[in-house]
């Protein structure tokens, strides 16, 4: 069942920033919870269309985009609960479950100068301490204790993927217009 507000008029192939996933209904009105991929998930309210895929979006974000219109959002838990305009019953939020939330970079809300969206840092080479590249942002993930950088080096004769926390005990430095993050992390880790 596809829920009126995503038919499949007005696709866009877009690049959008991931906000969240869609997940289980919630009540009868048409709410569901939303897992968010930020600390500060509540700025959204602000952000006057959100953008809605089936299609896991790549890394830059790329996906089937459509334009929906959050009604209200408020904190649940460990997410959020969220009512679309168009979306009215349990049955229309049912069929959203497994969507994934976003928006266009240039409408969220600007950060703070330690503050960074996922899309911000891929594609950013990353260094450690000693001098070492460590190979670029491919992706990152959520973990539950915290953000982790998948990074991947290609220098080899093998592709290696490292997985470094994004916390600050690791993570010493961002540098978005130098394209390159430092890191206290060993190159044979």
């Amino acid at each position: 069942m596809q829920p009126k507000s995503v038919s499949k008029e007005d696709v866009t192939q877009q690049r959008c920033v991931i906000l969240g996933r869609v997940g289980a209904a919630y009540g009868i009105k048409g709410w569901f919870h939303l897992h968010p991929f930020a600390d500060d998930p509540e700025c959204w309210q602000h952000v006057p269309t959100w953008w809605i895929s089936p299609i896991e979006p790549d890394a830059e974000g790329l996906a089937p985009w459509r334009a929906v219109v959050p009604e209200s959002l408020r904190v649940h838990g460990d997410g959020l609960v969220v009512k679309l305009t168009q979306i009215d019953d349990r049955n229309e939020s049912e069929a959203l479950r497994g969507y994934w939330i976003g928006a266009p970079r240039e409408s969220l809300p600007e950060t703070h100068s330690d503050e960074y969206y996922w899309a911000d840092l891929l594609g950013l080479t990353v260094v450690n301490a000693q001098g070492d590249t460590l190979g670029q942002v491919d992706r990152m993930i959520e973990t539950g204790a915290n953000a982790v950088l998948i990074v991947l080096d290609a220098s080899g004769e093998q592709p290696r993927e490292r997985l470094i926390p994004f916390v600050g005990e690791i993570v010493r430095h961002v540098d978005k217009a130098a394209g390159q993050i430092l890191v206290d992390w060993a190159a044979d880790w």
